[in-house]
Formats: structure tokens, sequence, C-alpha cells
């Protein structure tokens, strides 16, 4: 059901918010402690206030409600942020974070170590490369469990 709920909205959805002027980073159908959620993460080049988030949801929310994608399942409509330290995913999300400083974290050591930071340098399907400490080192994507930003106030 949560695959079908989501590819639905993918299809859908998205599109309608994408035109809209907002990327949809991701579609998320979930159980939480409320009982089941839909969530719609939204992304833009201004960043995203809860202004935002409501006019998205009262656009979508009849469409939703006319497609009908959880067969009449209750469940609560959230629009969100994907918040600034989001793990990087998306191709859009690495090209916008070239030049930036990133913290990768791999599923297990290489050369002793797990956690590699610096500046995202490039990056491709197969790797990621990053500076530190005046050196380029470049990491398969497979190994890596975790991509964010590094946040500086």
């Amino acid at each position: 059901m949560a695959g079908k709920v989501k590819t639905i909205c993918e299809e859908k959805i998205c599109p309608i918010i994408e035109e809209m002027g907002y990327e949809v980073v991701e579609v998320e159908y979930a159980k939480k402690s409320d009982g089941m959620n839909l969530t719609f993460y939204i992304d833009c080049d201004k960043g995203v206030e809860i202004d935002d988030c409501e006019k998205v949801s009262k656009v979508i929310d009849p469409i939703i409600e006319e497609l009908n994608p959880t067969d009449d399942q209750p469940y609560i409509l959230s629009i969100s942020s994907p918040g600034i330290d989001r793990p990087l995913k998306s191709e859009r999300d690495f090209k916008r974070n070239i030049g930036n400083e990133i913290s990768i974290t791999l599923f297990s050591k290489i050369d002793g170590k797990k956690k590699f930071d610096g500046t995202l340098k490039s990056f491709s399907p197969e790797d990621v490369t990053i500076t530190s400490n005046g050196k380029d080192i470049t990491l398969q994507r497979d190994k890596i469990a975790h991509i964010v930003p590094i946040i500086k106030f």
C-alpha cells in the first residue's frame, strides 16, 4: 500500500508542486505515532517557510482527496522543508553543494576511517570526490552510507 500511495503521489501530485516553483525532495507515506502520514518534503532556492507549506497544502489537498491514493484509509497530510542539513541524494543536491563542505560517513572503514569531511569537488553516479587538507579523496558511492552538508553558524 505504501508503495502505491507514494507512486501515485509522485506521478500526479509532484508535477503540480513543481509547477508552483518548488522542488519535491521526497514523498513519504509512513506510520508515525499519530497514524499514517503522507509527507511531501519541498525545497526552493529561497528556502521554505511555513507560508510555502500552507500554500502547497491548500493546492494539493483537494487533488489528493479526489485521487484517493489511500483507498479511504485515514492519513495526515504534511508539507515540510527537508531542513538545511538534509542528506545529499539527488543530482541537484550534489550540484548545489559543489564547493561546499560536506561530511561523508561510510558503511565500513577504509584505511581505518569511517568518516571523511571536506569540500565537494566533483561527483558521478559511481563516486564522490572531496578535497580535504589539500588532498583529493575519491569514495565509491556504493560504500557511502550518508552525505550531509557541514553547517557552520
